[in-house]
């Protein structure tokens, strides 16, 4: 299958592929210089478990939904219905575990999953190797280990080369994993610079819940490193955003966190999205139990109420024409002014860089305090948006003069943000 060029319209946000970074700048471009924003879900087991049919009913789903992006393993280790085949029953390789011996059946299947993604306008996460909790039997990293750094990484060459025409794929190394041999991973991203050698593809690490990949690598050891993420619990995102905000200008994204009906609920699937975002993150992706290892009742899972209201996330921007990728994080509690709490409960807040705009997201009601003269002013417009439903309600007296300090009072039984924007 060849690729035909693809733009994707996100609620008002566009992209063309392939994305890239440039320095100094915080944010995810497309191919036209226009800043994307990753609205993600992670199917992590599609290629293993799904036959065709069902991969084109996923993506148009997601894709009617507003997102952008899909988290995928290229190869499956364990939740396949006969691992490590897919669906058809083709295993990866024609001599089993050896990386050596890719078999064209497995990936011209996974070739029309990427490409079904490029279809409906979609950023592929791809993680060419997932290592695998702790190591452990969900992932390949002892199979890796026995393989060794020559043949992965002409494993790492042999991909790129196989989806060398598709530009709608960041490529993930690791998997769920702070691996005590980096080789590994290394070695096949690697092989996909050996092959990508204009720079094409961004690739990034996923290692174990609470280490971003610029914590666990670094660009000087692994100059394929091209963009940051972080995985969290549901407890800890704005404090991870605020460390890798704080530790470099690379751009980074929240790669994972809590899962719909597994850990938090759609409330909390939009908490962390909200969170991440106005933490300093450009992007997030959200899990869903039983989604991503397609359970039982995958089908009916698509239309849970976490994936279906987080479009609102985007519209937010779109809607009030709020400039995202200038957001400055409110790390120093100098824009709001009141205890944000903490946990899975805390406030974030981020102000656009040029006082044009303020946004507190709130998971519980509660009063904010905000300082007004953070806005360019010289009048402010408050209202409230609800992250549930993508309305808007103007809050009484406004607007508001851009002088002292103000407090809004949330309101009850909902997740809340604050839209402060600045009028003449």
């Amino acid at each position: 299958m060849g690729q035909a060029s693809v733009t994707v319209t996100l609620m008002g946000l566009t992209g063309i592929y392939p994305l890239h970074v440039e320095a100094g700048k915080r944010y995810l471009l497309d191919a036209q210089n226009r800043p994307f924003l990753i609205q993600g879900d992670a199917p992590w087991a599609i290629i293993g478990k799904l036959k065709r049919e069902d991969v084109d009913s996923y993506f148009a789903t997601r894709r009617q939904q507003g997102f952008n992006t899909a988290l995928i393993e290229l190869i499956d280790y364990k939740f396949s219905a006969n691992p490590p085949n897919n669906a058809y029953n083709d295993p990866p390789f024609t001599r089993a575990n050896d990386f050596s011996t890719p078999n064209e059946a497995y990936f011209a299947h996974a070739e029309y999953v990427i490409a079904k993604a490029n279809e409906h306008g979609m950023l592929v996460l791809l993680t060419p190797a997932y290592l695998g909790y702790n190591g452990g039997d969900e992932g390949w990293y002892q199979v890796m280990s026995a393989n060794g750094v020559t043949k992965l990484r002409a494993y790492g060459q042999y991909v790129a080369n196989r989806f060398r025409a598709y530009d709608n794929i960041i490529w993930v190394q690791g998997g769920d994993y702070d691996a005590p041999d980096k080789t590994l991973a290394r070695a096949v991203a690697n092989g996909i610079r050996d092959v990508d050698t204009a720079g094409k593809w961004l690739q990034t690490y996923h290692g174990g819940r609470g280490t971003a990949a610029l914590e666990f690598l670094n660009t000087t050891s692994d100059p394929w490193l091209t963009l940051n993420d972080i995985y969290t619990d549901s407890n800890s995102v704005v404090s991870e955003a605020y460390g890798q905000y704080a530790g470099s200008t690379m751009p980074f994204f929240l790669i994972e966190a809590g899962y719909e009906n597994y850990d938090v609920d759609s409330a909390g699937v939009r908490t962390q999205a909200y969170q991440a975002v106005l933490s300093g993150a450009k992007g997030q992706v959200m899990g869903n139990v039983p989604i991503w290892p397609f359970g039982s009742g995958w089908q009916s899972a698509l239309n849970s109420t976490g994936a279906t209201t987080l479009a609102h996330l985007p519209e937010l921007f779109t809607s009030t024409s709020i400039a995202w990728w200038n957001l400055v994080p409110d790390s120093n509690g100098t824009v709001l002014t009141s205890s944000p709490g903490s946990g899975s409960s805390r406030a974030a807040a981020a102000r656009v860089n040029d006082g044009s705009a303020v946004l507190v997201f709130t998971p519980v009601s509660r009063t904010l305090t905000v300082d007004m003269t953070k806005l360019a002013g010289p009048r402010v417009s408050a209202r409230w948006f609800n992250p549930a439903t993508g309305g808007f309600a103007t809050v009484s007296g406004s607007p508001f003069a851009n002088t002292g300090s103000r407090s809004f009072a949330a309101p009850a039984g909902q997740d809340s943000v604050l839209v402060l924007q600045s009028q003449p």
